[in-house]
Formats: structure tokens, C-alpha cells, sequence
């Protein structure tokens, strides 16, 4: 027996990461497993949507009243992660006037706060919005980064005896006796990987109960365990934009459809999404048709999109559940709240939990829930607090002017910083002096990138999700070598080299269906810098791999020069990098990553410039 715990979870994407919390505040021996990354699965995939519960108000009023309660708890004990963009659902002439009123009274009926405003009214606070707009509802939606938001659940968690282990996949659900005791994991190697047991060896953890936080490989984990858990994934797509044509969360008034909705995030707008059921969460790519979609439909809103530099597209899938004889066809009927599996009542097979479907607007709300049942299982007496104390970050107001005064930073560079590390941010910034801009496109300091080091070694993705940077305009073009440095002092080339390659290629995988227009030429400007100015076509480490400068192809659709069966080759997928079968993945497959461009939510799918 390799250990034992009280409890496992499974998963860390939002859900797992609220539930560790949770049961480690309230006095439990708590492990958290994740094959990847925190955010690794559809939490890092989403459109960063805080849901006000508008867009569920007239087909899924439970779901609508739970979203706006949670609405406001994470407005409170996650402020830093929050952005208070606020939302409209506008009317075209085309758009029901019928369904603009049931929206209307359905989410007056949901306790959500409403106000109607003219298509003027609008106009004067969205300029961009189609001058033919002739109404809008306004409503409480804003933007979340679910990155940060999750690393404070597990920063949260660890500070109160939690375990948080990523990079450790489970390899088997332990059964003894018709009894679930505990899982098995296998420590992977992996940039930063930091592991209480060398990567490539396996370990038992025993546990009193598990939690399958999974999403949508929830049936993969129950499968392990010898029951079936029926999850229903639902492929998202969205676009990344290269700026923030508005400001406020924009949704179409009209039915469930695709392409309903601009979701300003940080420095860019993200549009969605699209709705399709697929079979195996793991393969899932999007087609060109799917950015041109968003592009050419959300312009009917926001006229200004057509004119826009696309950055990158990313998909990922929603952990949807309908419990069995539903037999619903379509997707968009299932409904999006959260169910809990207890394996023992349903099964006979005591010791496990499985927690599926839900968003992430309402991922505490699952998290206290799955807990409570936790408890009562194990007779374990401890109340939840999470809905009232707030996440490490978010205890005060970041002091702005004062930080810009203390450390010298201009004023957008103190803004962004104070909003990304909230109450840490005197900590933090106060470590480096001088403190330079390592990725001036987000405004990351040289302080908060050897913060996040120290919590990621020197996995830089994990820095990324962490700080944001390279996920901006250049998409790493000009600062992937300068994170990649601050490695240097403590990690030896070879470390320093794999860690920027990691990166780097990530960045490209998302830019795969966006490579025309001003994009192809920022893409191009990308290779130039790396593969020549950087010597990187000559590197003696990759001396092999050539660039197949006719795989830029000619806009959206069209053939590569030279391919006559108008297949678009292998692209410049990694920044002019790729082996010749490697475009569909940046150049590097990841055997355990979805090929998700850089990612998107449990409500399935952001990554704001990611």
C-alpha cells in the first residue's frame, strides 16, 4: 500500500479543482490527479463566458437560476479572475420580436437583472454594433479567465494539506471486494514536472472515496472502474480576434444556433461557438468552415469583424449528460445542469463519485454539492465556505496607483498586473527591480513570470496559463525566447531549448485555420524571426527539418502553391518547423492533448489569445 487518503479527485479542470478545495477546507486528506495541466481538458477550452444565465433563461430556467447565484459568488471570492464586461442579447429586424419578449420575461422570472435599451442606446455603448440593431436586453454577463481561476482553487486547496499532482494520469481505478479503494497513476515526465515519485513509475493512492471530476472523459474513468457513465461530448469551435471590437459580452437574440456570441477577453474577442455531437472527445478538429462561420455570421452584429485579423481558433468539447431514456437528437436540447453519479446507490459499487455536466459559471456549486455528498458518505461533520471565502488573489482591491508609484510600472503595465495577481501583486512585483516587460503584447513583467516559475518550473506553458504571456497579437512571435530566458539562471540549455520549443509550438497549433490576410503575414513575420533572424532553419538540433515555404497558402480554402489536388500541405502548423506528416498538430503530437489550438470551458471552450 502506497498511501492512503481520504479522498481522490479525478479531474483538474474547474469542477476537480472546486471540489479539492472544498474538501480540504473542510478538514479532508485530499489528493488531486490530473494527466496534464490544471486546465488541461474543456476548462482551458471555453469562451470565458460568466454566465448571467440569459442565454439558458427561456429553454433551461434551473440552469439560468443557478448561473446568476454564482454570478455574483464568484463576483465576490474570485474578483481577479472576473471581468464585469456586462451583456446585451440585440435584436436584428430579421430577429423575433416574440422571443425578444420571452427572453425578456424568462429572465425576469430567473431573478436576473434586466434592462431594455434601444438600438441607440446600444450604439452609444457598443460603437461597432450594425447600425440596423434595433433593441437590446442589457444583463449582468462578464468575462472570466478560467486559467487563473482554477490555479487559485488549487493554490486554495494546497494551502489547506491538499496534494495537487499533475502531469499523472490514471492508469487504473482500484476495486477490492465490489469496493472502489483508490486509483493508480503514473508519473509522467513533463517540463517543470515536479513529482513525488520519479516520471515513468506508477503509484497507488488508497482512498476512503473517489471523485471522477473528468468531464468528458468521465466513461474513460467509469470504464476503469466497470461501470458505464453515458457523457455526450459536444464539439465548440471559436475564433480568437486580434483586438476587443467591443467591450461588452454581445449574444444574438434568437434561438439556439451556432455563432450567437462575441465574448470580449483581456486584449481580444472570442467568438462562438458551435454545437455538434461527437463520439470521442480526443479527436474533434475544426474546418475552415467553422472560422469562416463565426466570422461571416457574428459581422451581421459587429461589422467591424469582417475587416479583423483572425489570431487563432481553438475547440474543445462540452461534458454534456442526459440521463438515460432522454433519447434527445439534438445537442443543444440537452440540458446544461450538473448531475451527481453516486456508483454505490447506482451500480452497487460503493467508493466512487462521478460529477457531470454543469458550466463553469456553476462549478462551485457542483464542487460544494459533490462535497456535501462526500461527507455524508465518509460522516464527516464540516460546513462549505467557499461561496463566502475569497480565493488567494482576491482578498482586496489591487492598490494601483500605489504599485505604480512602489515599482516604477506604467500605468497599463500596473493595471494589468494588479487585475492578474490581485492582493499578491505588492509580493510579487516588489521581488525584481528593475522589472521589464518580458511580453509586451499582455503587459507580463519579468516578476510575475519567475513567480509563475516558481509555482511551474520550467513548464513555460504552465507559466502561460499562469500570466498570459505570448497570448497576445504576436502569439509568442517576440517574447516566447525572452520567457524562455528567465529560465536560464536555474535550469541548464538543453531544459531552457525544450521549454521555448514547448511553447512556441503550442502557439502555432491554434493558428493552423487563420493563416490568411494580415494573419498569414504576422505568421510569416513569426517564422522570419524565429527560423532566420534566430537561426532557428539552421539550429544543429534540427538540422533535418525543413521549411515547405509553399505550405502559407494563398487565404481561407485555398490551395498551397504546388498542390495541384488542392490540399493545403503542412502549412506553416509550427511556425515553419513541421515535419512533412506534422500539420495537424503544431509539428508535435501530444499523445494526451487534444489538438484544441491552444485550447476552450466547462462550459467548453477560451483562451482569449490563446
Amino acid at each position: 500500500m502506497d498511501r492512503q487518503v481520504d479522498v481522490v479527485v479525478v479531474g483538474g479542470g474547474s469542477t476537480g479543482c472546486g471540489v479539492v478545495r472544498d474538501l480540504a477546507r473542510r478538514g479532508l486528506d485530499t489528493v488531486l490527479v490530473e494527466k496534464g495541466n490544471l486546465t488541461h481538458g474543456t476548462t482551458g477550452r471555453m469562451h470565458g463566458l460568466l454566465h448571467s444565465g440569459g442565454r439558458y433563461a427561456v429553454s433551461d430556467q434551473k440552469s439560468a437560476k443557478e448561473c446568476i447565484e454564482e454570478n455574483r459568488v464568484l463576483r465576490d471570492i474570485a474578483s481577479h479572475c472576473v471581468e464585469e464586461t456586462g451583456g446585451m442579447f440585440v435584436k436584428r429586424p430579421e430577429d423575433s420580436e416574440e422571443y425578444f419578449q420571452e427572453k425578456l420575461e424568462g429572465c425576469k422570472a430567473c431573478d436576473i437583472p434586466v434592462e431594455v435599451i434601444d438600438g441607440e442606446e446600444a450604439r452609444r455603448r457598443e460603437p461597432y454594433l450594425a447600425r440596423d440593431v434595433e433593441k437590446a436586453i442589457a444583463l449582468p454577463d462578464g468575462a472570466v479567465d478560467p486559467f487563473r481561476l482554477c490555479v487559485s482553487n488549487a493554490a486554495d486547496a494546497r494551502e489547506h494539506g491538499a496534494r495537487i499532482e499533475t502531469h499523472a494520469p490514471v492508469t487504473d481505478v482500484l476495486v477490492e471486494d465490489g469496493e472502489v479503494v483508490g486509483v493508480e497513476i503514473e508519473h509522467e515526465t513533463g517540463p517543470g514536472k515536479r513529482v513525488h515519485r520519479e516520471p515513468g513509475t506508477t503509484e497507488e493512492i488508497r482512498a476512503r472515496h473517489v471523485v471522477n471530476a473528468t468531464g468528458a472523459w468521465a466513461g474513460n474513468v467509469g470504464e476503469m472502474a466497470g461501470v458505464d457513465v453515458e457523457v455526450r461530448p459536444s464539439k465548440g469551435v471559436m475564433t480568437v480576434m486580434n483586438t476587443r471590437q467591443v467591450d461588452t459580452v454581445i449574444n444574438r437574440c434568437r434561438p439556439k444556433g451556432d455563432a450567437d456570441i462575441i465574448v470580449p477577453h483581456e486584449t481580444a474577442c472570442i467568438l462562438g461557438t458551435t454545437d455538434e455531437e461527437v463520439d470521442d472527445p480526443e479527436d474533434y478538429p475544426e474546418e475552415e468552415w467553422e472560422v469562416d462561420l463565426m466570422i461571416e455570421t457574428l459581422s451581421e452584429l459587429v461589422p467591424a469583424l469582417e475587416d479583423a485579423r483572425t489570431l487563432r481558433s481553438f475547440w474543445g468539447v462540452r461534458p454534456l449528460y442526459e440521463p438515460p431514456g432522454t433519447g434527445t437528437e439534438d445537442p443543444t436540447d440537452i440540458t446544461r445542469d450538473y448531475f451527481l453519479l453516486d456508483h454505490g446507490d447506482r451500480d452497487d459499487l460503493p467508493g466512487m463519485t462521478t460529477i457531470v455536466g454543469g458550466k463553469l459559471t456553476t462549478y462551485r456549486m457542483m464542487a460544494e454539492s459533490i462535497s456535501d455528498h462526500v461527507c455524508e458518505t465518509l460522516g464527516h461533520e464540516a460546513t462549505c465556505d467557499t461561496a463566502d471565502a475569497p480565493l488567494p488573489g482576491s482578498e482586496s482591491e489591487a492598490r494601483m496607483e500605489e504599485l505604480m508609484d512602489e515599482f516604477g510600472l506604467r500605468s497599463p503595465v500596473a493595471r494589468r498586473s494588479g487585475q492578474r495577481l490581485g492582493s499578491r501583486a505588492d509580493d510579487v512585483l516588489d521581488e525584481y527591480d528593475p522589472n521589464p516587460i518580458v511580453c509586451n503584447c499582455e503587459s507580463v513583467t519579468r516578476a510575475e513570470v519567475q513567480d509563475a516559475i516558481g509555482e511551474a518550473g520550467s513548464d513555460l506553458n504552465a507559466v502561460r496559463l499562469r500570466t498570459r504571456a505570448s497570448m497576445g497579437n504576436c502569439q509568442g512571435g517576440f517574447c516566447t525566447h525572452r520567457i524562455a530566458a528567465e529560465l536560464a539562471e536555474e535550469y541548464p540549455e538543453p531544459v531552457v531549448r525544450d521549454a521555448e520549443d514547448e511553447l512556441y509550438q503550442e502557439r502555432w497549433k491554434g493558428q493552423r485555420h487563420a493563416l490568411w490576410g494580415e494573419q498569414l503575414s504576422q505568421a510569416m513575420l513569426n517564422h522570419m524571426l524565429h527560423a532566420t533572424t534566430m537561426n532557428r532553419d539552421g539550429d544543429p538540433a534540427n538540422l533535418d527539418e525543413k521549411v515547405d515555404f509553399g505550405a502559407f497558402d494563398a487565404g481561407a480554402g485555398a490551395p498551397s502553391p504546388g498542390d495541384s489536388d488542392g490540399e493545403t500541405g503542412t502549412a506553416a502548423a509550427d511556425g515553419g518547423r513541421a515535419s512533412d506528416d506534422a500539420a495537424t498538430d503544431g509539428g508535435r503530437a501530444d499523445d494526451d492533448a487534444v489538438t484544441d489550438g491552444g485550447r476552450a470551458s466547462d462550459d467548453a471552450a477560451t483562451d482569449g489569445g490563446r
